[in-house]
């Protein structure tokens, strides 16, 4: 494969698998390789990424701030979808995927490479994320798939692989977990955890205090909505980073916000992963509660219906799809009325609503109250003669089948 590519772009995180593609491309077509990280909330696993990168191999690196963008243009829309795949995955990592290599496409149509490359193994979802985003912006780049193509079959390997090339890893042979964070979650899988009847140890999670030792007392936290949109905490206006941070910060400190899931993997196999969304747990609750008061009864059914399948297309890496756009724009005719402000109560690990009100609230006490109000009871009896007509019908032919 020598000489077959020139430049290739590399989707790169200093984890484990990217660390050992660098060599392992140079190695094995000869080609330049130009890194590119995505500061999506990673944090300090940032910090030593160029000075890693160049010293592997790569010729240069760009880090580039994704932050708010991420929140903006991805978890907004998503938050007000009401996405979460299989009833409990908020899709932490799925969201990320299309951002990162929308700007990997970038980065490669600037730098003038013919490739782009990522780490996803052949098991994964992640690496039908990546490239569905790249077919869908630059079907013209190559992608290469290392999982896919070399004669590496697992972390040990990777891991005998870049030791004899003196390459720095923050995994080992004894904490072997893979590990994806941003500003969203943090997902840990691998290693034990691959056992669903094992208990996750406590020492895995990394934003989520034990609840079981979290504040007894809790918290009591206020969010306000604009159309569907997030915009104060507490009281006070807040910029989208901003507040997602906040809210991670006081989530994680009351326990709040843990997952451990066996899905269904869009490859066909089941998988278990742990982890830890505390603010957008938050978030989720919050938006939920606000759209109990704005939205009818069968909008929110039909919206409920449709959440399912924009989870399935941000977990399948299909966000740069027509059908994604179209339920945007019946999301967003849904979220015009989406503005008020929630209370949750916040308590060792649980999420309890605390009041919620809306300008355009659907609520009517006059209606609903148990005192006399302007709802006149004798009308539900023909409203439950028409209801159940059918089961009448249905009931009288039977027993008239039967000469009863």
């Amino acid at each position: 494969m020598q000489g077959s590519v020139k430049k290739v772009v590399l989707a790169y995180s200093g984890g484990l698998d990217t660390s050992v593609i660098i060599p392992w491309l140079k190695e094995t077509y000869g080609c330049e390789v130009v890194a590119m990280a995505a500061d999506v909330g990673q944090g300090e696993e940032l910090k030593p990424l160029r000075r890693k990168a160049l010293a592997t191999g790569a010729s240069k690196i760009f880090i580039e701030d994704l932050r708010s963008e991420f929140v903006t243009d991805f978890l907004w829309p998503m938050l007000r979808s009401g996405a979460v795949y299989e009833g409990r995955y908020l899709l932490g990592t799925s969201i990320a995927r299309p951002l990162i290599a929308k700007r990997l496409v970038e980065v490669a149509l600037r730098e003038g490479a013919d490739a782009i490359a990522h780490g996803a193994t052949g098991k994964g979802n992640d690496q039908v994320r990546f490239e569905l985003t790249v077919k869908a912006l630059a079907p013209q780049l190559r992608v290469i798939a290392p999982w896919r193509e070399w004669d590496l079959k697992s972390r040990e390997d990777c891991i005998a692989y870049a030791e004899a090339r003196r390459i720095p890893l923050t995994v080992s042979r004894k904490k072997p977990y893979s590990e994806d964070r941003n500003l969203w979650h943090i997902s840990h899988e691998g290693g034990i955890l691959e056992d669903p009847a094992v208990e996750c140890p406590e020492g895995v999670y990394t934003l989520t205090a034990d609840p079981a030792k979290a504040p007894a007392a809790g918290q009591v936290v206020r969010l306000d909505f604009r159309a569907g949109v997030p915009v104060a905490l507490d009281g006070r206006a807040m910029d989208p980073l901003s507040l997602v941070l906040k809210l991670n910060a006081i989530g994680g400190r009351h326990g709040v916000g843990r997952v451990d899931l066996t899905e269904n993997r869009l490859v066909g196999m089941k998988s278990r992963g742990i982890y830890e969304t505390p603010g957008g747990t938050l978030l989720m609750e919050a938006h939920r509660a606000l759209e109990t008061l704005t939205l009818d009864r069968e909008t929110a059914r039909v919206k409920e219906q449709l959440a399912a399948r924009y989870a399935d297309l941000v977990y399948n890496g299909q966000w740069y799809t027509p059908l994604r756009q179209a339920l945007d724009a019946f999301v967003a005719s849904t979220q015009a009325t989406a503005t008020g402000w929630v209370r949750l109560r916040l308590r060792r690990g649980c999420v309890s609503l605390a009041g919620v009100s809306s300008p355009h609230s659907l609520y009517s006490n006059d209606l609903a109250s148990f005192a006399t109000g302007s709802y006149r009871h004798s009308d539900a009896e023909g409203f439950i003669n028409l209801f159940g007509l059918p089961m009448a019908v249905e009931r009288r032919f039977r027993l008239k089948r039967r000469g009863a």
